[in-house]
């Protein structure tokens, strides 16, 4: 059998620093028998530095061929003055819609070594262990009218939220399947008091609910969503949501545990001819381009994306576990890359470093 191919777009800013530590896991795990063809290309600023477009048509074609898509980060300030279809951004965007990848998995881990680490008390976060699930393909950042327009003498800017059944419908079974596999219990947040759209993504949810009977479903406005998420994080399991809400409840919800460069995401789709889902995966952090090339990058949040990749594309779970068994021991040990500190009296790791000691850990593991 051919080895599972993955397609890594490093991006901008520290992408490409993060990356570098993702290959070295990756080469480790191709000693130990499983091995990846691994292919690299550009997005974003880069793809438009090269050309002109935040994607090439080229790039797009590649990333439908491959079993998975690993992706660092996109935009700078360099690229702010560019026109709005061609920022860094849609490059990103244009990937998830034509790949149509409609379900954003966004874990929020608390590891015990960063329990003190968090805003909130230690006794809220540790032990935290959520995932929300957020619709990505549709919603209010791709429905239709949008754009700018001038009425009455000003300007008006116009964004849609719009959602089918059928879009509702299977990121709620994504989102169901997700819940039987962990703790059975599942929260769906939307605005149905104010929103037409919120009525029918309750509806719809309900509905798919009678197909999970062993699910513990309960709903949840948004926002009241967001004030339990920082009261008491840990009543959840699963959380499913829209796009734009899911946006906002996901970042709140990696801030828990202290750190956006800790935070991995999956984006999935339908599976593909061999069964494996259309997948991307991606950390939560931005491209940080005021510590770009000076190795105070966390790796962690890139690493544990590929992690997430071993066990939602290609079904190895146990070496996901393994991985994520080796972060926790690094970070155990008192390893910390300079977003990590704090207060703490004591000198960063580089980005370097922290790839290095995950990969030890790795081998200490066998």
């Amino acid at each position: 059998m051919a080895n599972p191919s993955l397609l890594i777009l490093p991006g901008d800013g520290i992408g490409p620093e993060v990356m570098t530590e993702v290959r070295k896991v990756i080469d480790w795990y191709g000693t130990q028998g499983f091995p990846f063809d691994v292919s690299e290309d550009l997005v974003g600023g880069a793809a438009y530095d090269a050309h002109g477009a935040p994607l090439s048509d080229e790039t797009m074609e590649k990333a439908q061929q491959v079993d998975a898509v690993l992706l660092g980060a996109v935009g700078g300030p360099k690229y702010d003055t560019l026109d709005f279809s061609v920022k860094p951004e849609r490059g990103l965007l244009r990937l998830r819609k034509e790949m149509d990848l409609f379900a954003n998995l966004r874990p929020a881990q608390c590891f015990d070594a960063l329990a003190d680490f968090s805003s909130l008390k230690k006794d809220v976060v540790a032990g935290l262990d959520i995932m929300i699930v957020r619709e990505l393909t549709s919603g209010v950042y791709f429905g239709e009218p949008r754009g700018i327009i001038t009425e009455n003498n000003e300007r008006v800017g116009i964004n849609t939220q719009r959602y089918t059944e059928s879009e509702i419908d299977r990121v709620a079974r994504s989102a169901f399947d997700l819940a039987m596999k962990r703790g059975k219990k599942l929260c769906s947040m939307e605005k149905a008091n104010v929103m037409e759209s919120g009525i029918l993504w309750r509806d719809v949810v309900t509905e798919v609910g009678k197909d999970y009977p062993e699910v513990e479903l309960t709903h949840m406005y948004a926002d009241a969503g967001a004030m339990q998420l920082t009261r008491w994080p840990k009543q959840f399991d699963v959380i499913v949501t829209d796009n734009l809400f899911g946006d906002l409840l996901s970042d709140l919800a990696a801030m828990l545990t202290g750190s956006l460069g800790m935070l991995p995401s999956a984006s999935l789709g339908l599976p593909m001819a061999n069964g494996r889902p259309k997948a991307m995966y991606e950390p939560v952090h931005g491209s940080a381009p005021d510590i770009a090339g000076q190795g105070k990058a966390n790796p962690i949040a890139c690493i544990l994306s590929f992690a997430m990749a071993l066990r939602y594309s290609f079904d190895l779970g146990t070496q996901a576990d393994q991985l994520e068994a080796a972060v926790e021991k690094v970070l155990a040990d008192g390893l910390r890359t300079a977003d990590l500190l704090g207060e703490e009296g004591r000198d960063p790791v580089s980005t370097s470093e922290m790839g290095d000691a995950i990969v030890a850990a790795l081998e200490d593991s066998i």
